[in-house]
């Protein structure tokens, strides 16, 4: 059996249609996950930003804000603009966060941040065409083709959700009251009311 590389229904949603609220949803979550760990852990919640899964991974941190560089950088590629400064100055801060982790009150404004210019970007007029050639460059000199389909699907969506998985997996690891209804907090509206469970 084989899988076909590109699905037949790729015309009928758009990249940003994929992206736009993927983004918005999980970077929702992300918020109020961080927002749990404050209210769980009031005196020393901050001290989880400096938590990592194992001694050679970025901590919750960079997890934090390599999610937001991921939607910014998805946003601006898919329209054909050219990255904000906020990507470096995000960049910037998860490499140093090591060092300079943080309070979760910064994690949280720069989480709204991306939030904004995601909405601001959604709203613009003009849909990308999925065939469109995406030539996407990584700084070790390795650059993929991808189409603008390909690119939100293959590349986008999973660099995105690496890092707000990575900052779930450290919140729960850390002790924060994280479920499943957390993770899918934008689909319980979807639920049909009698299929709710009743304790």
């Amino acid at each position: 059996m084989t899988i076909e590389a590109t699905p037949k229904d790729d015309a009928a949603m758009t990249p940003e249609d994929l992206l736009a609220p993927t983004y918005t949803q999980m970077l929702g979550a992300l918020s109020a996950w961080l927002g749990k760990a404050a209210g769980q852990f009031s005196d020393t919640a901050d001290d989880l930003l400096a938590a990592r899964l194992a001694p050679d991974m970025f901590p919750l941190a960079t997890q934090v804000r390599f999610a937001c560089v991921q939607a910014l950088e998805g946003m601006h590629r898919l329209k054909g603009a050219d990255l904000p400064d906020a990507v470096n100055i995000l960049l910037e801060e998860g490499r140093e966060a090591g060092d300079r982790p943080g309070r979760i009150a910064d994690a949280q404004r720069r989480i709204a941040e991306t939030l904004q210019t995601v909405a601001s970007m959604a709203c613009q007029t003009g849909e990308t065409d999925p065939q469109r050639p995406l030539a996407h460059a990584l700084p070790n000199g390795m650059v993929f083709d991808f189409t603008a389909a390909t690119y939100a699907r293959d590349w986008a969506i999973g660099q995105f959700y690496f890092h707000v998985m990575t900052a779930y997996a450290i919140l729960r690891h850390r002790g924060v009251a994280l479920g499943k209804a957390d993770y899918v907090g934008h689909l319980l509206p979807l639920v049909r009311p009698e299929a709710l469970p009743q304790n």
